[in-house]
């Protein structure tokens, strides 16, 4: 069956560098409606993410909302994840599917269409950025902008349908354009957990009503 991201148009990306402060933003954003949380700590000890998962896992079961891993399959497996989101320097997707199964969600990430290319046929669907610069990763791709985005999908769209998530630096007052563009989602972190003005369960509700009334007018 083909993978839809219909009910999942926001993906939630974990930034934070702490056990509580990490548990409190995926709380939050499930508060404000979000059923998708992608756990992603990059400077976090390796020998205490599992126990951490282990209890993103807990709140995302009690809102019946996915739990992807960022990179570590083999802690995707033991918490019981919905899957894994692998970067361009990571594991091979198709070896990530090895290991996991037909049932579970694989992401990959691209920065142009020839790495679309090369993951296309092993994953559920490809986050695409960044769309503009973003202080939440360290090692930035070039920035792509909606022109690039077109491009791409230019490229892609005759040989695929594969859902595609846009990611990287975007603020709520970029949706329009990009649902306007052939694509199935969008993924963010700081611009919804940054807010000075709202908390992050007002901020989460707001994309996903803007989300839903752009991609579905």
């Amino acid at each position: 069956m083909k993978f839809s991201l219909k009910e999942f148009q926001l993906q939630f990306i974990t930034h934070a560098e702490d056990r509580t402060t990490l548990l409190s933003q995926v709380k939050e954003v499930l508060d404000g409606g979000n059923k998708w949380v992608q756990l992603r700590m990059k400077s976090y000890p390796y020998e205490k993410l599992e126990s951490l998962a282990e209890e993103v896992r807990k709140l995302t079961e009690g809102y019946q909302a996915k739990l992807i891993i960022n990179d570590h399959i083999d802690i995707a497996a033991h918490v019981g994840a919905d899957g894994v989101h692998i970067g361009m320097n990571d594991m091979s997707p198709s070896k990530a599917r090895e290991i996991l199964g037909d049932k579970a969600i694989i992401g990959g990430t691209a920065n142009d269409y020839a790495t679309i290319q090369h993951i296309v046929d092993h994953v559920d669907y490809i986050g695409v950025g960044p769309f503009r610069y973003t202080t939440t990763k360290k090692r930035l791709s070039p920035t792509l902008g909606l022109e690039g985005y077109r491009q791409i999908l230019a490229e892609l769209r005759p040989h695929s349908s594969i859902p595609i998530v846009s990611i990287g630096g975007i603020v709520l007052q970029d949706i329009p354009d990009l649902a306007a563009l052939d694509i199935q989602g969008i993924a963010a972190s700081g611009s919804i957990i940054n807010q000075p003005k709202q908390n992050i369960t007002e901020t989460t509700s707001q994309w996903i009503k803007n989300i839903t009334s752009c991609f579905h007018h």
